[in-house]
């Protein structure tokens, strides 16, 4: 290889090296929500860091069968306060549908992206989690980042969207980075 493609290749590699650090180090300034007891997983996007919270929902200390699930926000660029998804992002974007597969088994789809199905079922400890599909295997899923550049509200441009979670069968943190 010649000096002058050898210059270009350190060059591109070091920009690709930054760019990478720059996107996971976005994530990382974002803020950890408090797991509250009943609280399966959290969406976070690079619009702003206010977060998207997905929750079991009860009523006096039993599931809501017909909606097991309650999504709501965490204001950060506010107050920090809870404020519940407006009508609009409850039907078009972060709403979840459930549907009663088994007793104690739902299968839940974003409003919005009905490609990734997932499960809210109770695990081994009879504790309820969310499970999907992370690099081939089923795991529980704790944090979901959406990375969006550009776009329009109906339309936005997601580059990707990066799943976090725990392989049940050892504990490891497993991460899956997904092109939409």
């Amino acid at each position: 290889m010649n000096r002058v493609m050898y210059k270009k290749a350190i060059s591109l590699l070091l920009l690709l090296v930054c760019s990478t650090t720059l996107i996971v180090g976005a994530q990382e300034r974002f803020p950890v929500p408090a797991a509250g007891p009943n609280q399966l997983f959290y969406l976070q996007r690079t619009a702003n860091t206010n977060t998207i919270i997905c929750e079991l929902n009860y009523n006096n200390n039993v599931l809501n069968t017909e909606e097991p699930v309650q999504v709501y926000w965490i204001r950060y660029t506010e107050k920090g306060q809870k404020e519940e998804l407006n009508f609009v992002q409850k039907k078009f974007a972060y709403g979840i549908k459930s549907t009663l597969i088994s007793q104690d088994k739902y299968e839940l789809n974003f409003v919005s992206y009905k490609k990734f199905p997932m499960l809210l079922m109770k695990g081994p400890n009879n504790r309820y989690n969310v499970y999907g599909t992370i690099n081939q295997k089923q795991a529980i899923i704790n944090r979901i980042f959406v990375k969006i550049n550009g776009g329009s509200f109906w339309a936005p441009n997601v580059e990707y969207v990066e799943i976090k979670g725990v392989d049940p069968s050892n504990g490891k943190e497993v991460t899956e980075r997904r092109k939409i």
